[in-house]
């Protein structure tokens, strides 16, 4: 079990979790209409890359074990917050997607977090954000009559249900969130440093 002053220091990306999700969670209902991207975007893609940032600095400081508990704790509160403000549906979605995820991105920060900086959260980030994107339109629009009318892209050439555009625009905007969100990484790189790190210093 973590010691009460570890504990204490899990409080903030338990909640900074929960609250990302939960903010996605209505974000994701809303299509960004601004320069006709109705039929591409909802703005749940602009916040919910926040979570790998969060889940990688904490990885990067406590390790996978304590990561994991962190993700189970998140999920637990954002699912309650996300049936308040969102539909049951979106936050089975969004819980189940939200696991996948985080954990994938936990297993691959892990395995390459002793490569160069930038490797590990953006491997992370990226595996784990294709994995959440396909779980969560799957199980929250697929076969919803109103998010499964047909869409052209023409510069695509392809007709496609709406959700599954959604969620190829929505990967899209992760991937450049991921390499965008290396920057406050990096930044904070110098203060967050890993558990044996600060232990060994002391």
């Amino acid at each position: 079990m973590p010691a009460n002053g570890t504990v204490r220091q899990l409080a903030l990306p338990v909640a900074a979790m929960a609250a990302v999700v939960a903010l996605s969670n209505v974000a994701v209902q809303y299509p960004v209409t601004a320069f006709g991207l109705g039929d591409y975007l909802t703005y749940g893609a602009l916040t919910y890359p926040l979570a790998f940032l969060v889940n990688d600095l904490t990885n990067r400081r406590f390790g996978p074990t304590l990561t994991r508990r962190v993700i189970y704790c998140g999920f637990a509160i954002a699912v309650v917050l996300s049936i308040a403000l969102a539909s049951p549906r979106i936050a089975l979605a969004s819980g189940t997607a939200f696991l996948f995820g985080q954990l994938l991105d936990i297993t691959v920060f892990n395995r390459l977090r002793r490569m160069t900086w930038w490797r590990a959260p953006l491997a992370g980030s990226l595996l784990g954000s294709a994995l959440d994107t396909v779980v969560f339109f799957s199980l929250a629009f697929a076969g919803d009559p109103m998010m499964s009318g047909p869409v052209t892209y023409p510069t695509f050439g392809v007709t496609v249900p709406l959700w599954v555009g959604l969620a190829f625009f929505d990967f899209l905007v992760k991937v450049a969130m991921a390499l965008l969100l290396l920057v406050p990484y990096g930044a904070l790189m110098g203060r967050i440093r890993p558990a044996e790190v600060v232990t060994a210093s002391r």
